[in-house]
């Protein structure tokens, strides 16, 4: 198969790190938003993590030409109605950190028991090339938040999501198992019919 251009629309180098080997056996040349100047704001103002991976998608797609991968994911908390939801990464404010979030959850979550402490990771992942949108997928990890933080592998919100089956966190389960079910693996691997189906249609200018 013939290398494609992919970029990523993120600046977050710990999902691209994620990305990258969750893609890692298609031939593409991957580049992200700190590879390119100049490029459009995007202001991530979906309602659903869907309406922004669109939006990332579309915007990049249309200025650079390329194909493109907008990706948008977080936290749905049961006993938060649903919170933090399309917030999660700022869940803690303009100046939001991992650890302000992961603080700020547990706070709201004290006093909540075992059982109500019921969550799930979301990912939308939407493709687009200069013509318009590819294809949107979506994957989900359900899982519970634990009381306390535990280990260190991961980002965002994996030291407290809790996997049943293993009583242990993203954190402390690390990556090679988190790849294998978790909710930006299972909507890549969605995703790889979008991208098959791209390849195979796939004409580069001359």
């Amino acid at each position: 198969m013939k290398q494609i251009d992919l970029v990523v629309a993120t600046r977050n180098k710990k999902k691209l790190k994620e990305i990258r080997e969750l893609l890692a056996d298609y031939p593409f040349c991957i580049t992200s938003l700190a590879d390119y100047r100049r490029l459009p704001a995007i202001v991530e103002d979906g309602r659903t993590f869907a309406d922004n991976a669109k939006k990332k998608a579309l915007t990049i797609a249309s200025a650079l030409n390329k194909l493109t991968l907008g990706e948008d994911s977080g936290l749905e908390v049961d006993a938060l109605g649903g919170r933090p939801g399309v917030y999660s990464a700022r869940y803690s404010g303009e100046n939001a950190t991992d650890e302000r979030n992961n603080k700020k959850l547990l706070e709201e979550l004290k006093g909540v028991c075992r059982l109500k402490r019921k969550a799930r990771y979301v990912c939308s992942v939407a493709l687009a090339d200069g013509n318009g949108l590819v294809g949107v997928v979506e994957g989900y990890c359900s899982g519970r938040i634990a009381f306390e933080e535990k280990g260190s592998a991961g980002f965002g919100y994996d030291p407290l999501f809790l996997i049943p089956k293993y009583n242990k966190t993203f954190g402390e389960l690390g990556e090679k198992i988190k790849h294998t079910m978790s909710h930006r693996s299972k909507a890549l691997k969605k995703a790889r019919s979008l991208i098959a189906a791209y390849q195979k249609s796939y004409r580069p200018s001359l």
